[in-house]
């Protein structure tokens, strides 16, 4: 065991995928902490940081059983995001979840001063915004997409990015500013408004 703790993240990835169980228990241990802290700081709740810590190792384990774990020297980033994208599913899942119709409540949704045309006619432009904005961002090259959605849908840093897709930060930080500046430049072609009024 004292042997396995002097292994690097990848050369374990490679003993547990060839059966070393013994090999996944090191890396656990490696980076429990650091996984249950992100998870607890995003949820605030001892109970459902507990289910999303262990469905992050699950997926981790069954992901290199199944041969799909690529070895580039960033298992804790590699980690990280399956916790992070597992943390985004609960959310969205909550939210969609929690959303009531006008149908399901006694009070009338629709004559309520919160829900006034102004606003929702602005949610409505906001929403248009968001559609566009996504459409336009698959026109990017691909390297721009992937740090635009790593950085925005994600909300990773940059140097979360970096570690992850094994550029440095400033080519991370270059993909950004030319996927903006695309974005702005076919925005401007298609006449499309990016502003809420």
């Amino acid at each position: 065991m004292e042997q396995l703790k002097k292994m690097t993240d990848d050369a374990l990835v490679a003993l547990y995928s060839e059966g070393n169980n013994q090999a996944f228990d090191v890396l656990l241990d490696r980076y429990k902490n650091k996984i249950y802290s992100y998870i607890y700081f995003i949820v605030h709740n001892e109970e459902l940081t507990e289910d999303l810590f262990q469905e992050t190792f699950v997926k981790a384990i069954v992901t290199i059983q199944q041969g799909r774990y690529t070895d580039n020297g960033k298992f804790s980033a590699w980690l990280t995001r399956i916790a992070h994208n597992l943390v985004i599913d609960f959310f969205r899942q909550e939210r969609n979840e929690n959303q009531i119709s006008d149908s399901e409540t006694d009070a009338d949704l629709f004559n309520n001063i919160k829900f006034s045309e102004d606003t929702i006619e602005k949610q409505m432009v906001f929403d248009q915004i968001l559609e566009d904005v996504g459409r336009l961002v698959e026109m990017l090259p691909e390297n721009q997409r992937e740090v635009v959605h790593m950085r925005y849908y994600q909300n990773l840093s940059f140097k979360e990015i970096a570690d992850i897709t094994g550029v440095s930060i400033n080519t991370s930080l270059g993909r950004m500013r030319y996927a903006l500046l695309n974005l702005r430049r076919m925005a401007e072609e298609k006449n499309i408004v990016l502003t809420v009024y």
